[in-house]
């Protein structure tokens, strides 16, 4: 039988657990979830996409993804337009006040980053974002 400390969910859990706390804690100060970063952080590649190809990218289904942009555009993240060639299509802007944060949010993140894999060589890391990325 396996022990708990070998099974690989149990292990992916506790990473995450640990990663998304330390993201959390650090949005925090912007009033941002990590979810919410997450779909700034897609727009900043790519303004204008629709609301579900943005939750095609994120892995967000409609219902999550509905909510979380309702709330961003509540709080003056996003802006939210009708398509003009087809009107039942929400495209999804950055607001003014979130281009203003990039610069900040972006060094929240690679600081994150880089205290979640301190403990890591170079090599290790790029390996660790492969095996993820593989796991997706």
């Amino acid at each position: 039988m396996t022990d708990y400390n070998d099974c690989i969910a149990f292990l992916l859990a506790k990473a995450y657990q640990k990663a998304h706390a330390n993201v959390k804690k650090r949005l925090a100060a912007y009033g941002l979830t990590p979810v919410q970063n997450l779909v700034l952080e897609a727009l900043r590649y790519e303004e204008g996409q629709s609301a579900g190809d943005l939750g095609n990218k994120l892995v967000l289904d409609s219902a999550t993804l509905s909510g979380v942009l309702d709330r961003m555009s509540e709080k003056g993240w996003i802006v939210k337009q009708t398509d003009t060639e087809d009107k039942r299509m929400l495209r999804i802007y950055l607001s003014d006040r979130a281009k203003g944060f990039q610069p900040d949010l972006a060094r929240e993140r690679e600081e994150a980053n880089e205290e979640i894999l301190r403990e890591l060589s170079i090599e290790e890391r790029l390996l660790l974002k492969r095996l993820l990325k593989d796991l997706r």
